[in-house]
């Protein structure tokens, strides 16, 4: 009973005394004394203290009393039993019936107005949050009232949505938990079907997410990521600043994005002024397309990452063919990918030290492209566009001059994005925030045994990333 007064306490009241009865049913003649009951009336009396000087106090109705603790406003309380464990089902429960008020206006569910006539009733089984230790079911006589604009519509409640079988107090505390447990777990938790716990977490995302305010960005960046095995993949976008996910959709292509450029409006497009991004050539021509005015920002890891697969892995694999099978180096090289690829400061262990050294001693080619990709990343240093342009000349003649020609290729592509990369010397932006988005995207995926409806996926990724305030 601690329990009832410590709510009724948190509703606003100011002190209550409560009072319980119980009186056991007789069957037949005898009563029942082996310790069981079969059926218990019971009666509450609340009681609101009016002067604390004299300890007057005056008990509260049962409507007053129902809308005090049990919050089901335009309702009051009918009958009420209880079924233990195994009578009903797994789990105990309580029975709760729930009457309409007479003689109150209701309010229309379809344009809210006021009205006074009622077309029909029925009754409804409603799932409301646990009492203590059993679930709760409330049968609720649902009206559908008359009225003059809308026709037959049902009557509008605070506490239960239209058609709905759960309060919506049940649907938050459903939500609220799914931000933290598969749904699986919420499910068994509440005596819920999955279905059910899925489309009320999925209703209340939609409904508590904030409306983004996409006209007011001004730098986004964006980067793709699996969402199954078979290259297939989506588009996140962020805003940096705020670290807030602003769009997500299925695909990487033009036509996949355009929807976003197409939301932030004409406005939104004037104001955005820069877009970090890979290489991908979709997005880049969509933003030139879109935006032209903004500035393409490449991605350090990105830009790496190509120079490792497009030169690095192409010398090691072709220097190794062109050693003979019986040299112990072959061996050595061919098994070096890693090594190669890896930053000389991260490399700490004294043997794998030793191995690069070797590798780099006896193999120029290879001496020349990993010293040449260690030179290229100091390009994301520089902070003024004319330094670094510079610097990237004198790289380029190197590359020209080395007589690699996977070196050469690829010096010849990045003529073009150099651009792009230079603007980060006025835009410092990258996507490793999106790389730890989409590492807890994985834990998203991993925690639901993966996702079927992609429109509740995306939402459990807004939700996932709100931003900062």
């Amino acid at each position: 009973m601690e329990k009832f007064l410590q709510a009724a306490c948190r509703l606003g009241v100011p002190r209550l005394y409560l009072s319980y009865y119980s009186t056991p049913k007789q069957v037949g003649s005898s009563r029942i004394s082996d310790g069981y009951i079969e059926k218990t009336t019971v009666t509450f009396y609340v009681h609101l203290v009016k002067d604390v000087n004299t300890g007057r106090r005056l008990p509260l109705s049962k409507i007053n009393y129902s809308a005090v603790l049990g919050r089901w406003q335009g309702h009051k309380l009918g009958t009420v039993g209880r079924f233990e464990a195994g009578e009903k089902g797994d789990r105990a429960e309580v029975w709760i019936e729930l009457v309409p008020l007479c003689g109150r206006l209701m309010r229309c569910g379809g344009c809210g107005r006021e009205v006074n006539t009622v077309h029909d009733v029925t009754e409804r089984w409603v799932r409301d949050l646990p009492i203590l230790d059993a679930d709760t079911r409330l049968l609720v006589h649902r009206r559908r009232v008359r009225c003059p604009d809308c026709g037959p519509q049902l009557e509008a409640l605070p506490w239960l949505e239209p058609y709905a079988r759960v309060t919506t107090r049940l649907a938050d505390s459903v939500a609220r938990l799914c931000n933290e447990l598969p749904i699986r777990h919420v499910a068994a938790h509440y005596g819920l079907h999955w279905d059910t716990v899925k489309s009320i977490h999925k209703r209340w995302l939609g409904r508590t997410l904030d409306c983004i305010a996409l006209p007011e960005v001004e730098t986004i960046v964006m980067d793709e990521f699996a969402l199954h095995k078979g290259r297939r993949y989506a588009t996140v976008i962020m805003e940096p600043t705020r670290k807030q996910v602003l769009w997500v959709c299925r695909g990487r292509s033009r036509e996949d994005i355009r929807p976003f450029f197409e939301a932030l409006g004409e406005q939104g497009r004037k104001r955005l002024q820069a877009v970090a991004t890979d290489m991908n050539g979709a997005y880049v021509q969509e933003v030139k397309a879109q935006c032209p005015h903004a500035k393409i920002v490449y991605d350090l890891f990105h830009v790496v990452a190509k120079y490792g697969k497009e030169v690095i892995r192409r010398v090691r694999v072709d220097e190794a063919n062109r050693l003979d099978k019986k040299d112990k180096m072959r061996k050595v090289i061919r098994s070096a990918n890693w090594l190669l690829l890896r930053k000389r400061e991260n490399i700490t262990s004294p043997k794998e030290r030793i191995t690069l050294k070797e590798i780099l001693q006896c193999n120029r080619r290879l001496m020349t492209v990993y010293v040449l990709g260690e030179d290229f990343k100091h390009l994301w240093d520089y902070r003024y566009e004319g330094a670094a342009r510079r610097f990237w000349k004198q790289c380029y003649h190197r590359a020209m001059s080395s007589r690699i020609e996977a070196l050469k290729r690829f010096a010849r592509r990045m003529k073009e994005p150099i651009e792009g990369i230079l603007s980060h010397c006025h835009w410092p932006l990258h996507t490793s925030l999106l790389e730890g988005v989409n590492n807890k995207i994985k834990v998203i995926k991993r925690m639901a045994y993966g996702f079927r409806d992609d429109e509740y996926f995306f939402l459990r990724i807004r939700a996932a990333f709100p931003g900062n305030p």
